[in-house]
């Protein structure tokens, strides 16, 4: 049977209108016509409390902590739309970055990210389209063991570039995103078809 490439898709953002959550669900369009499973994830839907090794060691992983390992450990890829605060990486990326790195039980260190290829994207009202923050991205997930595609593309004037279906007003920036996720799932597909 032939390898199906399988990609957890989301944004590290919380805010339900999010240009990122929009980012990455016109991404996930490209690796499904590619013929990618893609699993869309909503961070909103598994709160989780600031990691702590204190609480960790006390009360073990939360619950939406295993959750999440699971979803990462079920996929390959992961497509990524990373909004920018204040030049950077938002806090519940990283959080969830953070606890979804912890090794449990037998598990091998990294287990959720060793492998695994991603891609990386960002939309802001900003004119740099939240390219500063995928610099930060792209390093943390670099050394947590996951191969980054060079690909990306930040989407300045966030405000003014979707249609109010979620799709991008400029034909060739939708096209370009879909593109990402059609070469995440093309590379994933090389590599273990």
């Amino acid at each position: 049977m032939a390898y199906t490439p399988k990609i957890l898709a989301f944004a590290g953002s919380l805010r339900k209108d999010s240009y990122n959550k929009k980012l990455v669900k016109v991404a996930m369009s490209g690796a499904q016509a590619a013929g990618a499973d893609v699993t869309y994830l909503d961070l909103r839907d598994y709160p989780l409390p600031v990691f702590d090794e204190d609480l960790e060691r006390d009360e073990g992983m939360p619950e939406n902590g295993r959750k999440l390992k699971d979803l990462f450990l079920a996929n390959d890829g992961l497509l990524i739309a990373c909004p920018e605060y204040n030049s950077s990486i938002t806090a519940v990326l990283k959080n969830t970055i953070d606890w979804v790195s912890r090794r449990e039980g037998d598990e091998s260190p990294l287990a959720c990210y060793a492998g695994k290829v991603a891609a990386i994207m960002s939309a802001s009202p900003g004119a740099l389209g939240g390219l500063r923050g995928l610099v930060t991205v792209r390093s943390i997930l670099g050394n947590i063991q996951v191969t980054m595609l060079p690909d990306q593309i930040a989407i300045p004037k966030a405000n003014e570039a979707f249609t109010p279906d979620g799709m991008l007003l400029d034909d060739a920036k939708q096209k370009a995103v879909m593109a990402i996720g059609e070469k995440l799932a093309g590379v994933l597909a090389k590599l273990h078809g």
